[in-house]
């Protein structure tokens, strides 16, 4: 009788295990399986030329139109010298700014590729900007894309009130490229990847015009070295015996109001997200989310009225809410 108990268990625990290596398939082919928005924002604009919307603001010999499409693309890189950074010659108080972006692999630790949003030069030490960053990283850990967004600050200390939120993304970015693009209406910032929101900041849930950025801002890109703190709080630096670190953009969209458009001009896209939007969102922050500033212990959230509203302030797991984040 002992033996065959002995053997129940055993077939017992054999069943547990299959079970749980079988949720784990399922878990992680949901965590792959790109849901669809419904709505697709980067097919609605035409792709504006690179040399007529955008200017050269810094290390220009580091910037190279693209060949195949030089009104629509270009390639930027860091090297020793130096790295690169474009503006638009447009100013926008609301719009719909995308970008298809392809990225290096390998070895790219300490090495920042952003596209965003500012007003930085307009008000140097205390101006808006809505961020996408991608935070270089090591062979075989993937890329992390950083959304920030603050208003009235600087980003660094003592005025640092970022609002960062990181995922890793369910596709390899240094394969090919993929869409990248940030809505900002009255009431909204949407960050969105191939037309999937990943993340809604309302200006309701910031506390009004105080953390909200509703001042107007150029359209940025740039690639430059943050090896004190991009790869993993700075542990790993950019080693330039791998340069050129290589970012390149193609495709830019820009639809939006300027400063002194009419009150009546609106962003193109709607900032209310549909059931099958909700639902991507869902996904994109159940599965791929990594950090939360709203669950960070560290942080003072006192200064951040939207994680009181939608977060339980004492969790410190950035996965751990059950519905999705809006702040």
């Amino acid at each position: 009788m002992a033996i065959i108990g002995r053997r129940q268990q055993q077939g017992v625990a054999a069943a547990a295990a299959t079970l749980v290596a079988l949720m784990a398939v399922v878990v992680a082919a949901a965590a792959e399986a790109q849901p669809s928005p419904g709505v697709y924002p980067s097919r609605m604009f035409r792709a504006r030329e690179f040399g007529r919307d955008f200017r050269s603001l810094w290390g220009a010999e580091h910037q190279q139109q693209e060949a195949a499409a030089p009104e629509t693309g270009v390639t930027v890189w860091l090297d020793r010298r130096s790295g690169s950074g474009f503006k638009s010659r447009r100013a926008y108080r609301s719009g719909y700014f995308g970008a298809w972006v392809r990225l290096q692999r390998g070895y790219t630790a300490g090495v920042i590729t952003a596209f965003y949003l500012s007003n930085g030069e307009a008000h140097p030490g205390w101006h808006d900007e809505v961020d996408m960053e991608f935070l270089g990283t090591t062979p075989g850990k993937p890329y992390t894309l950083q959304t920030n967004v603050f208003s009235l600050g600087s980003g660094d200390p003592p005025r640092s009130l970022g609002r960062e939120i990181k995922f890793h993304l369910w596709f390899d970015p240094t394969a090919d490229f993929h869409h990248y693009a940030i809505l900002w209406t009255s009431d909204h910032i949407i960050f969105l990847v191939d037309d999937v929101p990943i993340r809604r900041y309302g200006r309701r849930s910031a506390g009004g015009a105080a953390g909200f950025p509703a001042r107007p801002m150029w359209v940025y890109g740039s690639i430059w070295d943050a090896s004190s703190w991009a790869t993993e709080d700075g542990r790993y630096r950019a080693d330039y015996r791998y340069q050129p670190f290589v970012a390149r953009f193609s495709a830019f969209l820009l639809r939006g109001c300027s400063p002194h458009a009419p009150r009546t001009c609106a962003a193109p896209v709607a900032g209310d997200l549909t059931a099958a939007q909700l639902a991507a969102m869902r996904w994109a922050q159940r599965f791929h989310m990594v950090y939360n500033y709203c669950y960070d212990p560290k942080r003072d959230h006192s200064l951040t009225p939207e994680c009181r509203t939608h977060l339980h302030p004492s969790s410190s797991s950035s996965n751990s809410s059950s519905s999705s984040y809006h702040g």
